[in-house]
């Protein structure tokens, strides 16, 4: 994330729809306001101090208000950015997160964000319902959290240039100069989980990247380090809900909308 002297300060965060080339970035910037942000197209992510959420196009990243974050596109993004006065939280949530969009949902953020400083009765009505859903849209974890620690974010390091690397906890740690124990402890108290769920959750998050790029569900269990197509689709179905095939036909359905 970028020094605070380079975050730009929005008060009111808008409510419109984005589109960004696959590769582009919005700097990092902070609202006095929440935000709703979602990728009716592509996959983004947005990235905060805590560390990086991964979202495609059935989840949306919670941004709470004064939260300094910065977004990438990865595929061709449309972005869609619902703002929400910081008194109202419909989420009841202080710290970032990704939710559940449901189809309904989705139609609603994107009916709701197509135009801007729209205060008629029909769109006050639209946002009306759009609240209540995401009152009742279920967190999901698609978080991957960035460690403090030196030893830890020197390990993490390692896996973020190649999430295919397969060594384990013990082998990472003669490279790094810490024994399994120390990073196993360290795991659990910087990042709240375990070495090889946070493994997991790089691979998924580098999949879903890759998949927005298009590129062969084979070659992305290869590059992400799964033994086997099969063993990267179980894996993504117990994450997501449906396999990677299911979400890149969807993907292609919102291209051609």
């Amino acid at each position: 994330m970028a020094q605070a002297t380079d975050v730009r300060h929005t008060p009111v965060a808008p409510t419109r729809t984005q589109r960004l080339a696959s590769g582009a970035k919005v700097g990092a910037h902070r609202h006095d306001d929440h935000q709703i942000v979602y990728a009716g197209r592509g996959v983004l992510s947005v990235t905060t101090g805590a560390g990086t959420w991964v979202a495609p196009a059935n989840r949306a990243v919670w941004v709470p208000a004064g939260t300094v974050h910065q977004h990438q596109a990865h595929g061709d993004l449309e972005l869609h950015l619902v703002g929400l006065p910081a008194w109202e939280n419909p989420l009841g949530l202080d710290a970032p997160a990704v939710v559940a969009v449901s189809p309904l949902l989705r139609e609603l953020i994107i009916s709701y964000t197509r135009t801007e400083n729209d205060d008629s009765q029909e769109h006050r009505r639209l946002r009306a319902v759009l609240l209540d859903q995401l009152r009742t849209s279920v967190h999901q974890p698609v978080h991957l959290p960035t460690p403090h620690d030196p030893l830890l974010r020197a390990l993490c390091d390692l896996l973020r240039s190649d999430p295919s690397d397969n060594r384990t906890l013990a082998e990472l740690g003669r490279e790094v100069g810490a024994s399994r124990r120390t990073l196993s402890r360290l795991f659990s108290d910087d990042l709240g989980m375990t070495f090889p769920q946070w493994r997991t959750q790089l691979r998924l998050h580098r999949a879903l990247v890759l998949l927005a790029e298009d590129t062969p569900v084979t070659r992305i269990a290869h590059q992400c380090g799964w033994s086997s197509a099969g063993a990267f689709i179980d894996v993504f179905r117990r994450a997501f809900g449906h396999t990677p095939g299911t979400y890149r036909q969807r993907r292609e359905r919102s291209v051609s909308l």
